[in-house]
């Protein structure tokens, strides 16, 4: 089997899972899923950021955050349609991310990572200042009611939220990947591996870092309104600060520098939370501190880097195989 044809049986088996999965499951599990989507499509920002681009950053809760309470208020607010706030969010978390990269411009590693630490920290306190509660909702937060599917379409609310958030993540990783694969991407992984190379062939290196950390905002701000879309609700304390480490943690079990990887983190920071919770309600933080040191030694490349090694292993040995010699016809006089 050639690489070419299990990429395609892989694609086919999860397209064939993805479509399924919430005709045969409960609500609750429908709800799960549906996180995984959404958070698949912020650890994919945040890949592009941390994993391609080689910046650091802990903060990426806040652009979830602020995606969530724009789509929170111009639904109560500007009573707009849930689907119009999408766009919108996007956009503010577009331009929220580049402006904040600016001055982020000046610091590399590790002192890049705290002012970003300082974000998500401060985001949930300005949520609650009292001058922004009339549009915030201060403490309280906002409620708002959740989104009925189209008349025309045999599904429940839950069926049909999914189904919504899988037709917007699809296109995000399509668009991931092509950026990815195009001459931007090239530019933006160069300036990873050798920025000082990168400036000498001509590369814009302010303007490519300060893009990619506003299109990585972008997609986190889109999981964040998606994220509001689903809970109908949104408060300060939803976005604490372990939520921004529950990223990074996402990025780097799925594996980091890959595009798969965004989807087994989101599997991982959804349900292994829950598991931990159900095998010690004393200490679900200790399982889950120990679950994840144990997917870090057995797993040092993530789960994407697991399957890509199997995936050469398969390839290989079918190359190694080669094809079966086809039986030659016998010959009357054979040549002497």
């Amino acid at each position: 089997m050639s690489r070419t044809s299990l990429r395609l049986w892989s694609l086919g088996a999860a397209a064939v899972l993805l479509l399924g999965a919430p005709f045969v499951l409960s609500d609750y599990h429908v709800f799960q899923i549906t996180m995984v989507v959404v958070y698949s499509i912020a650890l994919l920002g945040l890949n592009l950021l941390m994993g391609y681009n080689g910046q650091i950053s802990l903060g990426h809760g806040a652009f979830f955050a602020i995606g969530a309470y724009t789509t929170a208020i111009l639904i109560q607010q500007a009573d707009l349609p849930y689907w119009a706030t999408i766009p919108a969010s996007g956009a503010i978390c577009l331009v929220a991310g580049f402006l904040f990269g600016l001055p982020a411009l000046r610091l590399e590693g590790l002192y890049l990572a705290l002012p970003t630490f300082a974000l998500a920290v401060a985001t949930p306190q300005l949520l609650n200042y009292h001058p922004l509660a009339p549009w915030t909702g201060g403490v309280q937060g906002i409620t708002f009611a959740k989104p009925d599917p189209p008349a025309f379409l045999p599904l429940d609310a839950d069926q049909w939220l999914y189904f919504f958030c899988l037709a917007i993540a699809v296109p995000l990783f399509l668009a991931g990947t092509n950026l990815l694969r195009a001459r931007t991407g090239r530019a933006i992984v160069a300036i990873r591996d050798h920025p000082l190379a990168a400036a000498a062939m001509g590369i814009d290196t302010a303007l490519y870092k300060t893009t990619t950390f506003g299109v990585s905002a972008m997609y986190t701000g889109i999981a964040g309104s998606l994220a509001a879309i689903i809970t109908q609700f949104v408060a300060p304390d939803s976005f604490p600060i372990f939520l921004s480490l529950s990223f990074l943690v996402g990025i780097i079990v799925g594996g980091i520098s890959s595009i798969s990887g965004a989807v087994f983190g989101a599997i991982f920071i959804e349900f292994v939370p829950n598991v931990a919770s159900s095998i010690s309600q004393a200490a679900p933080l200790a399982v889950y501190g120990i679950a994840l040191i144990a997917l870090m030694y057995l797993l040092p490349e993530g789960v994407a880097g697991l399957l890509r090694s199997l995936a050469r292993r398969i390839v290989h040995r079918q190359d190694r195989a080669g094809p079966k010699p086809e039986s030659l016809p016998a010959c009357a006089n054979p040549p002497r």
